[in-house]
């Protein structure tokens, strides 16, 4: 299928653009970029914003990508398939993004973090550099990552969600924060310490309230785990992905039980 370009986009001659790619009005794709097919790049969009530092570093988004307008992608980084971002997004270098990621609008990601499979972020998230996210996680509107102890400073830690964690909205992680696999952070939260796995943890400073199992709807039903709520919004092979953990879990717990 042909590549669509629009005349007022500026394309580099190296970039490498797969099949089917559509590029908006007034976009830049820079030397050093790979295009999987069937990407589609909105309008003032600048992907593979080049730094003096990283010379040839490169810069790949996946095939059946979405990348809304005026987002700006830096050299160096990688992006799985099925990328979807909202608007005005900055991912800046030398990140590694999985499959199936969505990144809403007005997020920030900082240089050198590591997204998974699956993780989705909300409009307006901010992760400092060096910052981890597992696979399945979900952070919720204005939730800020940080990394620095005693800012400004140089000596920078990264926060580290684990798979299956959730973090509400307006919560704040401080440096060096690991949040547990199925955790939950309630919003607005103040997380100053490491929460255990599957723990539910909110306040200011944030603290453990107990499993999640515990919590229960209107109805008295498990809230928890979630995923059953989001089967439509993930394909078919990334939903055998998560059951399979829950079926692994499952056993280890009856393998502890006697």
């Amino acid at each position: 299928m042909p590549i669509t370009i629009h005349p007022t986009a500026i394309v580099s001659p190296k970039a490498e653009i797969g099949e089917n790619c559509s590029i908006g009005p007034y976009s830049i794709i820079y030397d050093h970029v790979t295009l999987g097919a069937n990407t589609v790049i909105q309008a003032f969009c600048e992907i593979g914003y080049m730094r003096d530092d990283l010379e040839d570093a490169r810069l790949t988004i996946g095939a059946n990508s979405l990348v809304r307008s005026h987002s700006v992608f830096y050299q160096g980084s990688t992006f799985g398939e099925h990328l979807q971002t909202g608007h005005h997004v900055i991912v800046r270098e030398q990140s590694q993004i999985g499959r199936y990621v969505a990144i809403g609008t007005l997020c920030d990601i900082q240089g050198q973090c590591q997204l998974g499979d699956c993780v989705h972020l909300h409009s307006k998230v901010f992760v400092a550099q060096l910052s981890y996210i597992g696979p399945f996680v979900w952070i919720f509107p204005s939730c800020v990552l940080t990394n620095d102890p005693h800012p400004p400073s140089y000596g920078v830690k990264g926060v580290h969600i684990e798979n299956y964690a959730i973090v509400a909205s307006m919560s704040t992680i401080l440096p060096g924060v690991r949040v547990g696999a199925e955790a939950v952070i309630g919003a607005m939260s103040l997380v100053n310490r490491n929460v255990p796995p599957r723990q539910l943890a909110f306040g200011v400073p944030a603290r453990v309230w107990g499993d999640i199992e515990q919590r229960m709807d209107a109805e008295g039903k498990a809230v928890y785990p979630w995923f059953p709520n989001l089967k439509k919004r993930y394909p078919a092979e990334a939903m055998a992905v998560w059951e399979s953990y829950l079926q692994a879990r499952e056993g280890q717990r009856s393998d502890a039980q006697q």
